[in-house]
């Protein structure tokens, strides 16, 4: 016992004296603590007797309502910024199991422990911080029913929260260790406030004596004394009172040099700002085409033409592909095969009330194969639609199915890439003739195709 209070006094002495050497103190004032503690005498038994995994594995550890409640006050101080000295006494009712080598029996019914130890807190962090971990040594003597005495080492971990004004909730679990026969192995749970009951000591402060009136002076050494120098502590010239020669512009280049006073600007540029050669709004630095106009996305040069067809990117359906502005930037598409694709799609026929193509279609959609196959640029959109008979859950459908059915046709029989074509049904929603005449309703059942690039 008195090894183990000498280790904890040097450890102590050591920290309190290396915390000597930091600028800023975070040592905890002389402080009270009170807490609410929860005493289990029956889950360390049950840990010697088998193992902690044995105990945790069959839920043998002591329930919160089976632990037995008590109080406990404590004096607090810091003997350095990471160690705390923390003197408790608490009390709790118990009914204390003796071990067996004590020869005493264990009580029938609880009766008062009271104990008392002497411990340092090791913490983590300072009490600069929101949260400090901590772990607690020391050691401590115990009377349980006015009668029984007993030493321990209470050994734990703990959690310090700061509150402000150096006021701190605090929370540990501390497992006392017996030292002696009467004692036995216990946990104690805690969790309350700790408040300082000293104010911090006010700084002293030391107000210097008023230095001597000075004699008359030149302090900036510019030729003019200080009672008549506007600017008695800036080297500065006569026409200017003493002063430097001004900067209106505060550029750092004094208006004698600057070319243009009244602007900020650079001393490279003789106090004007970075030119603007072609007035794009893109400074010379920072443009890559500084005499051609562009914009500041593209870095002071024009919006790009990749294709070269004089339709810009931004504008150009077709970027990669020469065009003609009249057709966004995309190749115009050459009569013979527009009327090709046009004719063609008037040729297209299906079985009433299906997807079905009818052979009568095939001839045309073969010369429509044709003509996207040799364009290797050239796209084609079918749109499929029906005559308002029915619903639109049948129209609907079925208007997209006869565009796929073309679709299908032109890339299995025909060979045209898939990627070429692109389908859409519209139903009954698009008609271009009467629905209330039959030959209306015949115009309306129809196949558009429509090509682009």
């Amino acid at each position: 016992m008195k090894k183990l209070l000498f280790s904890l006094i040097v450890i102590g002495m050591a920290v309190s004296a290396t915390a000597q050497t930091t600028p800023i103190s975070y040592k905890k004032r002389p402080s009270i603590g009170f807490h609410f503690q929860l005493q289990d005498v029956t889950t360390p038994a049950l840990i010697g007797a088998g193992s902690p995994s044995s105990v945790i594995t069959n839920n043998q550890w002591t329930k919160i309502k089976d632990l037995d409640p008590g109080m406990s006050f404590q004096y607090v101080e810091g003997l350095s910024d990471y160690v705390d000295l923390q003197v408790s006494v608490g009390a709790a009712s118990v009914r204390y199991p003796f071990r067996a080598k004590s020869g005493i029996a264990v009580p029938s019914a609880k009766r008062l422990l009271i104990e008392t130890d002497v411990a340092v807190n090791v913490k983590m962090l300072t009490d600069k911080y929101l949260v400090v971990p901590y772990f607690t040594i020391g050691a401590g003597a115990s009377m349980y029913g006015g009668t029984y005495f007993a030493t321990y080492a209470p050994i734990g971990v703990g959690l310090q929260v700061r509150l402000g004004n150096d006021n701190f909730l605090t929370t540990n679990f501390v497992h006392r260790t017996a030292m002696s026969n009467l004692a036995t192995n216990h946990f104690t749970y805690n969790i309350g406030i700790v408040s300082p009951f000293k104010d911090r000591p006010e700084p002293v402060k030391v107000t210097p004596p008023p230095p001597p009136p000075a004699p008359e002076k030149d302090s900036d050494n510019d030729g003019l004394v200080d009672s008549k120098d506007k600017c008695p502590t800036v080297p500065g010239v006569a026409k200017y009172d003493g002063c430097p020669v001004p900067d209106t512009d505060g550029d750092g280049v004094n208006d004698e040099n600057d070319k243009c006073p009244t602007v900020r600007g650079l001393a490279k540029y003789q106090g004007c700002p970075i030119p603007d050669t072609d007035k794009d709004g893109v400074n010379d630095e920072e443009d890559k085409c500084p005499t051609v106009s562009g914009v500041a996305r593209y870095q002071g040069c024009p919006v790009p033409d990749s294709d070269g067809d004089g339709v810009n990117d931004e504008e150009d359906k077709c970027p990669s592909l020469a065009g003609v502005r009249e057709n966004n930037g995309c190749p115009a598409i050459k009569q013979e095969v527009a009327k090709t694709v046009t004719d063609g799609a008037k040729k297209i026929l299906f079985a009433t009330g299906s997807a079905k193509l009818m052979p009568v279609s095939f001839k045309a959609l073969a010369k429509i194969a044709k003509a996207l196959n040799e364009d290797a640029n050239l796209k084609l959109t079918v749109e499929g639609h029906c005559d308002n008979t029915g619903t639109d859950e049948i129209n609907d459908p079925l208007s997209e199915n006869r565009a796929k059915s073309v679709q299908t046709y032109l890339t299995t029989k025909g060979k045209v890439d898939a990627a070429k074509i692109m389908v859409v049904g519209f139903g009954s929603k698009q008609p271009i003739a009467d629905n209330n005449k039959v030959k209306g309703r015949n115009a309306n059942r129809r196949v558009e195709l429509k090509l682009n690039y």
